[in-house]
């Protein structure tokens, strides 16, 4: 009997993290993500934080067919025994009045932060991470103001590289290297991460894996692992854990940026 060439190449991994996937929005990857969740399978799945953006929806409703596959997605691994986590964000604050009523519909649990603990005993605090960005906690109206420039970049961006595509150019990120050349940026990113590991740190734990600020990385922080998801507006990237504990940032190929191949970048373990 044939195999099923989609099943054969399903990638098990013990545990999956995304954030930013920003549904609801012109500029979300949602096409790219359906099909990375199709083709992995994981023991659990954390949706850390602004997975539905309610900023924008509150603005104007846009909803197509892609975005309800990602939740499609998601419903069916969770109904196939993923333990899933939807970890609230700033754009889909609206769902943090619900945390208190403990809510978990099957095997989707919402909250505002979760304790992972890793194949190899490490114990991770999982969130979303705006709660650590000045900006976003004490100058909101900034904040939002900061959403729409975010916004009309993003527009830019991908007129722009529907021409660099036609020219046969790969895709060049606008933004990304707008904040590459702001010192400021640069300076923010580094304070979020920093912020992140002094909680940690506070809390006794080994490390954290946050979203929030659209930039994937691994680093040792002092003596704490630092985690970020990166994003799916430009990045695609994810985070995933294997059953020694080790966990890689996954860039996923996704044809309407121009990418033609997975990234795969990883941080070992600790030695026991």
């Amino acid at each position: 009997m044939k195999k099923d060439s989609k099943s054969k190449s399903k990638r098990k991994v013990r545990s999956i993290w995304v954030s930013d996937v920003h549904l609801g929005t012109p500029g979300c990857q949602a096409e790219a993500l359906a099909d990375f969740l199709g083709q992995h399978e994981c023991e659990y799945l954390y949706l850390v934080g602004d997975i539905i953006d309610g900023w924008q929806l509150r603005k104007s409703f846009f909803w197509p067919q892609e975005h309800t596959n990602v939740i499609r997605k998601v419903l069916t691994r969770a109904k196939r025994g993923t333990k899933v986590f939807y970890v609230t964000g700033n754009h889909d604050e609206f769902l943090r009045k619900f945390v208190d009523y403990k809510l978990e519909i099957g095997n989707i649990q919402l909250t505002n932060e979760v304790i992972h603990t890793t194949a190899d005993g490490r114990r991770l605090l999982v969130l979303h991470g705006d709660m650590f960005d000045v900006i976003t906690r004490y100058h909101r109206w900034v904040a939002l103001a900061g959403d729409v420039v975010y916004n009309g970049m993003m527009k830019a961006n991908r007129h722009f590289n529907s021409l660099r595509r036609r020219a046969g150019m790969p895709y060049f990120s606008l933004s990304a290297y707008a904040k590459q050349k702001v010192k400021s940026a640069v300076n923010i990113v580094t304070e979020f991460e920093e912020s992140v590991a002094r909680e940690c740190e506070k809390r006794g734990l080994d490390g954290a894996v946050c979203g929030h600020i659209h930039h994937a990385e691994i680093r040792e922080i002092g003596d704490v692992l630092y985690h970020n998801c990166g994003d799916w507006v430009e990045s695609c990237s994810a985070l995933v854990e294997d059953d020694d504990g080790r966990i890689s940032i996954i860039h996923w190929p996704n044809a309407n940026i121009g990418r033609n191949e997975s990234k795969l970048i990883e941080f070992q373990p600790r030695a026991a």
